[in-house]
């Protein structure tokens, strides 16, 4: 079993067009300060970030923002924060959120998350960190992202075994346990040759 102490979640700094997906951030950190695990996130104070921060707080739990200056000037930072990590950029942000969270968990959200998500997959396969990446599925939102990853790994470009590291649930409580639990699967070490050689054959055959 994986100790983790922190999650950092990436989600919406909008709330989105249903009930549910606030009602998924909410519960999700409720659930982070119930089971004593620290929560990093953006540090907004709107959309379902603020849903989220605000449950974990309510609940008892601590709450990391790490936010630009050129965001936290515009007075979108939360005000009631734990602890708040200003930076330059968004690339130092999301270096910070590697380096504070054991996990992560992606809620709904548009261009922004789906960037921290892309990022963190891409530590994970280049083995940059070894911290799980769940995915809370509400109402099938990533569905078609899944399908998507699959297509990706079908035809060649994203490994089987990277693919099978994201780990969706659509319940905070069980997606938090699977990522205390579930094994990262790593390829094997020469995976990077594979490629080398993959690229060298297919380009001699044309």
């Amino acid at each position: 079993m994986r100790q983790i102490k922190s999650i950092c979640v990436f989600c919406g700094s909008s709330m989105g067009n249903r009930p549910s997906y606030a009602y998924a951030a909410a519960s999700l950190g409720r659930e982070l300060a119930l089971q004593k695990i620290d929560l990093i996130y953006g540090g907004s104070n709107i959309g379902t970030m603020r849903v989220l921060a605000d449950a974990c707080l309510a609940t008892g739990g601590n709450v990391t923002g790490i936010m630009p200056h050129l965001l936290a000037n515009r007075e979108i930072l939360h005000q009631s924060l734990t602890k708040v990590i200003t930076c330059n950029t968004m690339a130092e942000r999301k270096e910070w959120m590697g380096k504070l969270a054991d996990a992560f968990i992606v809620l709904p959200g548009g261009v922004g998350t789906l960037d921290e998500l892309f990022e963190a997959f891409t530590w994970l396969q280049l083995d940059v960190y070894e911290k799980p990446i769940g995915l809370l599925n509400v109402e099938g939102f990533f569905d078609d992202l899944l399908r998507f990853l699959d297509r990706a790994t079908h035809d060649g470009f994203i490994r089987r075994e990277h693919r099978q590291n994201l780990i969706v649930d659509d319940d905070p409580g069980r997606l938090i346990e699977r990522l205390h639990n579930e094994t990262l699967v790593k390829p094997h070490s020469k995976w990077v040759d594979e490629l080398i050689d993959d690229t060298n054959n297919k380009l001699s055959s044309q």
